[in-house]
């Protein structure tokens, strides 16, 4: 919750937080916000995390876009996604945040713009604020599936530096189609602008058969950034590990690198224990996207079902990630529902507007909790918010 409870009025804040700490006192509050795969029941192998001790570790010779050996795992594991990608067009960096500072810093001014979707993850507005850099939205409106509202895109200010995608979009699930890529393709070679595209939950298909799970910038004709990193693709958000596929025109592409390393190797961020460990945690994270893969196909499945026999609400179309998103009947505001659902049910979920949905009512939850625990959870949350 600690990441999105600045978005929150104070008293909203305080109200929640009260009942949130009121349950957890008590033992029985049930998140269905969590975001965290190690505290979500799954099973990881003992020795996973083995090569961390690597004694080579021990001898620090810094590398400020990445050790070579790291980046080449990366390249080679966007083969599994249909990408070709260059080793040396990877820059690592220590998580997918640290990634979009150093892209705010390498395409921006303070004071200029960059393009975010909404409803969207609420940290860019942070991330973007840091770097003195302005959000303006534009919004994924919702047919069926989730588009990109191109009226928005065409009339973004002068300032406007770069255009942001989530795909799949957090929470909504929806990925960029191959239609909404290519037109965005053009406009940004148009405006001059870089098209940035988070792909952390890439590899995480839920209702769709043939996503977009290819790579945005192996194959981008105008400078584009696809981000990733161990927190999603392997579950292992402890290990902070991120990193940055650069593509575009040849030297477009080089530029950044180049300034990229100089950013980088300001920080250097990245730990040698971790890089080292990399080719082997890419090998071996299959094992744990195909936990968390079997996970969120299943509860949202049992999602489907539930809301099946309470008509009142609807779980919307979820393309890929690890959220669904709820309509539930606007008889109470989103705030009162939470609060409502924390003090009777002892059961957290997040309110539609912590991701600037539009209008009101919906709720989001995780798909990551254990099955049983999700079924009842869900069924009660649906069944207070019909009531």
């Amino acid at each position: 919750m600690s990441k999105f409870s600045r978005r929150l009025p104070h008293a909203e804040t305080n109200a929640i937080s009260a009942a949130i700490a009121a349950g957890a006192a008590a033992g029985t509050v049930v998140d269905l916000t969590e975001s965290n795969p190690t505290a979500a029941g799954f099973t990881y192998p003992a020795d996973l995390l083995a090569r961390l001790a690597d004694g080579a570790g021990l001898t620090y010779t810094p590398s400020p876009l990445g050790l070579f050996e790291a980046r080449r795992a990366v390249a080679e594991d966007a083969a599994r996604r249909g990408a070709l990608v260059d080793p040396g067009h990877v820059v690592l960096s220590a998580s997918s945040s640290e990634s979009y500072g150093w892209l705010f810093k390498l395409l921006c001014d303070p004071g200029d713009a960059v393009l975010v979707p909404r409803p969207s993850y609420p940290l860019f507005e942070h991330l973007t604020r840091f770097e003195g850099v302005q959000t303006v939205p534009y919004d994924l409106e919702h047919y069926g599936r989730w588009r990109i509202d191109f009226a928005a895109i065409a009339a973004a200010p002068e300032a406007t530096r770069a255009v942001l995608v989530v795909s799949p979009n957090n929470p909504t699930g929806s990925y960029i189609s191959a239609a909404e890529l290519e037109r965005l393709t053009v406009v940004c070679r148009d405006r001059g602008w870089a098209l940035i595209v988070d792909e952390v939950f890439a590899d995480y298909p839920l209702d769709t058969t043939s996503p977009i799970t290819d790579i945005a910038a192996a194959a981008a004709d105008v400078l584009t950034f696809s981000l990733g990193g161990a927190s999603k693709s392997l579950g292992l958000p402890q290990v902070k590990l991120g990193w940055i596929v650069v593509g575009g025109p040849d030297a477009a592409r080089d530029a950044a690198l180049g300034a990229l390393e100089l950013i980088a190797d300001t920080y250097l961020s990245v730990s040698t224990p971790v890089q080292l460990a990399a080719p082997d945690l890419l090998t071996r994270g299959a094992e744990i996207r195909h936990q968390i893969q079997k996970r969120t196909q299943s509860n949202l499945t049992r999602a489907r079902t539930i809301t099946a026999a309470n008509p009142a609400c609807e779980v919307l179309a979820a393309e890929g990630g690890w959220s669904a998103v709820v309509r539930v009947p606007a008889t109470r505001a989103e705030e009162q529902l939470v609060l409502d659902l924390l003090q009777r049910e002892r059961i957290l979920v997040h309110p539609g507007f912590f991701f600037d949905f539009p209008h009101e009512a919906f709720i989001v939850v995780s798909l990551l909790p254990a099955p049983d625990l999700f079924a009842d959870a869900f069924a009660r949350t649906v069944r207070l918010a019909s009531s």
